[in-house]
């Protein structure tokens, strides 16, 4: 028997697995072309709705970037909500505040669980740079809508040059 073959976004809920406690590195997009996701003051709330959901328990923030058209969001899964009620609730309660800046979620979302510690300098170094690598920003200048919580910038923030990227980095 051939195996199914699944594609768009149903292909994106295949094997999705929700594990209390376990890393796992989200995107979440707009519809596009839409853009506007990273300007004050649609990012300051969504900033805000990131660390309420973190407050309350859903997840426990490591990372995140706020690109004009998406997120990128290293986070532990909290007690409270399987992997797509947590995403649910962060995107749903924005829905309303992106709708009066004439913007709308893309349906779903991408995920994948961090399995082991080896995975996560990487996806440290890939929120980090995005907006550097989109050409966002220069290489001298803090993207204003990156985050890392202060228990991992103990350990990565040492890496940066001085909370920038090293020029070597964005080859």
């Amino acid at each position: 028997m051939e195996p199914k073959i699944y594609r768009g976004y149903r292909a994106l809920r295949v094997g999705r697995w929700s594990q209390s406690g376990s890393d796992y590195f989200l995107t979440g997009c707009l519809q596009r072309p839409l853009t506007g996701l990273a300007t004050a003051p649609l990012a300051q709330l969504v900033r805000a709705k990131l660390h309420e959901l973190d407050t309350a328990g859903h997840w426990h923030l490591r990372t995140y970037v706020l690109m004009p058209d998406h997120f990128h969001l290293l986070a532990t899964l909290g007690p409270h909500d399987d992997l797509s009620g947590a995403v649910r609730q962060f995107k749903g309660s924005l829905t309303p505040a992106l709708r009066t800046h004439g913007l709308r979620w893309q349906k779903n979302f991408y995920d994948h669980r961090l399995r082991s510690v080896d995975e996560l300098l990487p996806t440290f170094l890939y929120i980090f740079l995005n907006p550097y690598r989109a050409g966002l920003t220069a290489t001298g200048e803090k993207w204003p809508w990156y985050y890392c919580a202060p228990e991992d910038w103990e350990w990565f923030g040492g890496m940066t040059n001085e909370s920038l990227p090293f020029p070597e980095w964005l080859k």
